[in-house]
């Protein structure tokens, strides 16, 4: 595959990648999807919760995103509308596929981290910790709990979670200050 660079040997930004895309460059493309291919995997595994799943969902939003190229607004970023298209991917197979797929990746997540915890112990403490978050986020409003899982599981900043869910800055700050009391005050009193 062809890199593409500017002429000092670093990578293209997303925009120029974008332009040589849509001129028909799937090199260009190729490097996007490399950039952008990890977070796009957290933000599908954050949804389904499965890591296998998060791969191929991941791996058909970036062919969904590559068809929809043309009509990507190059004034606004990349990375939350591959993010939104990700996030889209994800909820419309987490309800193809139910409840019970969650619970099984569920299940195996909660084993591999038990595996690389040194004593039974920590492992059940761990465990106990991890369950008590994953309930109080379970149990936050969409929109709190989509905000806590892109800015804070994800990594997104501010500015990509609120273009991503596609309401303002602001709002990301508030619904995050919201969650964030509401799960210290669960995790309080679940101790």
């Amino acid at each position: 595959m062809k890199r593409f660079a500017n002429p000092e040997g670093r990578p293209l930004d997303d925009r120029a990648l974008i332009r040589a895309a849509k001129a028909g460059s799937t090199d260009a493309y190729g490097q996007l999807v490399q950039q952008h291919q990890a977070l796009a995997q957290r933000v599908a595994y954050l949804v389904v919760g499965d890591a296998s799943e998060a791969e191929d969902l991941a791996q058909e939003a970036f062919v969904k995103a590559f068809r929809a190229l043309d009509r990507f607004d190059e004034s606004k970023p990349f990375t939350p509308w591959l993010c939104t298209i990700v996030r889209n991917e994800a909820r419309n197979r987490r309800r193809r596929f139910g409840r019970q797929a969650g619970l099984q990746s569920r299940l195996a997540f909660d084993r591999a981290l038990a595996a690389i915890v040194p004593t039974p112990e920590a492992a059940a403490i761990e465990a106990e910790q991890r369950e008590q978050l994953w309930t109080a986020i379970s149990h936050l409003p969409p929109g709190q709990r989509a905000v806590i899982q892109l800015r804070y599981l994800a990594g997104l900043s501010e500015a990509e979670t609120a273009a991503t869910l596609g309401i303002p800055p602001g709002t990301v700050k508030s619904r995050a200050a919201r969650a964030l009391d509401s799960l210290g005050t669960a995790l309080e009193a679940a101790t």
